[in-house]
């Protein structure tokens, strides 16, 4: 495994619980923070592959012939928008 080095700064209180953690899995600071960076990386492209399939050859347009068909009506007590809310206008026709 090749190895680079990237000059790393973090905030004082970030860097602090950083090391406890580390300490507390018995490693050092950068293996802890590397295992940290490989962890999201592989929950970042999980998410992307998995959006991938979800979607699979849909396009916007069809997101827009779906909305369209969204009745406009009150929504239902407790589903209300939050007080001074402002909604987008409609959306109206295909991108």
């Amino acid at each position: 495994m090749s190895k680079s080095s990237y000059p790393l700064k973090l905030p004082a209180s970030l860097k602090r619980e950083a090391q406890r953690l580390a300490k507390d899995d018995g490693v050092s600071l950068n293996q802890w923070i590397s295992i940290a960076v490989a962890q999201k990386i592989t929950a970042q492209e999980t998410t992307a592959a998995f959006l991938r399939r979800f979607a699979g050859d849909a396009r916007p347009e069809d997101m827009l012939a779906l909305l369209a068909k969204v009745p406009d009506v009150e929504p239902l007590p407790g589903d209300e928008l939050p007080e001074g809310y402002r909604r987008r206008p409609k959306v109206s026709g295909a991108v």
